[in-house]
């Protein structure tokens, strides 16, 4: 793939789904990869094995809701590898429920995930890219920051929440010839619905995604589309969804 090998790119929720996809799809391209996640042993034992394949590849325990971490992440990119080229705000966790129910300690945790860790993403990669004037931020939205659903309406006000730091993130960063892109997918095969507490609405999730979810590879396709353009090109948004999800 153009644009691909060599770039080192950092990865947020890196121990499955989404984001272990994608380290696998770019390290099979080429590109360095750097894995954050909560899961030290998971993103270890990924990047022992890419590196065994003949890929570079570092582990960096991270929870995105704490900005020293996502710092201690970015600054060991660096010290690695000399510079950052692409971020991918990927850790998300999706605690769907009525919201008469009143599970302020899920509304706070996926505030926090959600939106709080891409901040905290964009504060530490920023820095680093505008000063090499060169970079591409790779934020991850959902469906259900374009269409509200009863049950989901914290985690969709959270991933609107994304699609707005994104666009105002886009139109900032022009002088520093920084790529922006936000990623939006509908039902993929992840880890997300297992961060559903209630069990009649995580029962109800769990169906639907058995019948429509589709592979985590279509995020990484989606990426690799992002990354492979010419740099004189802006991928700013990708919205996608299974082919027989209507909603």
């Amino acid at each position: 793939m153009k644009n691909i090998k060599g770039k080192v790119v950092v990865i947020t929720g890196a121990s499955s789904g989404l984001g272990e996809a994608t380290a696998r799809m770019l390290s099979a391209e080429g590109a360095v990869v750097i894995l954050g996640a909560r899961r030290a042993d998971r993103i270890v034992s990924i990047a022992n094995e890419l590196t065994k394949k003949g890929g570079k590849a570092l582990a960096v325990p991270t929870n995105v809701t704490n900005a020293e971490h996502v710092k201690k992440l970015v600054a060991t990119a660096v010290s690695a590898y000399g510079r950052v080229d692409v971020v991918i705000n990927n850790a998300g966790v999706m605690p769907h429920s009525p919201l008469e129910r009143l599970k302020i300690d899920d509304w706070n945790q996926t505030i926090d995930v959600n939106i709080k860790g891409v901040l905290y993403g964009i504060a530490a990669f920023l820095p680093y890219m505008t000063n090499q004037k060169s970079g591409h931020i790779i934020n991850v939205s959902s469906v259900a920051g374009h269409k509200v659903n009863p049950g989901g309406a914290v985690y969709a006000a959270t991933k609107h929440a994304v699609l707005a730091l994104s666009e105002g993130l886009r139109q900032e960063v022009k002088p520093y010839n920084i790529r922006t892109t936000v990623i939006s997918p509908g039902a993929v095969a992840t880890e997300l619905p297992n961060s559903v507490s209630e069990p009649d609405v995580a029962e109800g999730i769990k169906k639907f995604y058995e019948q429509a979810a589709i592979s985590a590879d279509s995020f990484a396709r989606c990426v690799i589309f992002a990354m492979s353009q010419p740099e004189d090109m802006d991928v700013n948004e990708i919205l996608f969804r299974p082919t027989s999800q209507a909603g």
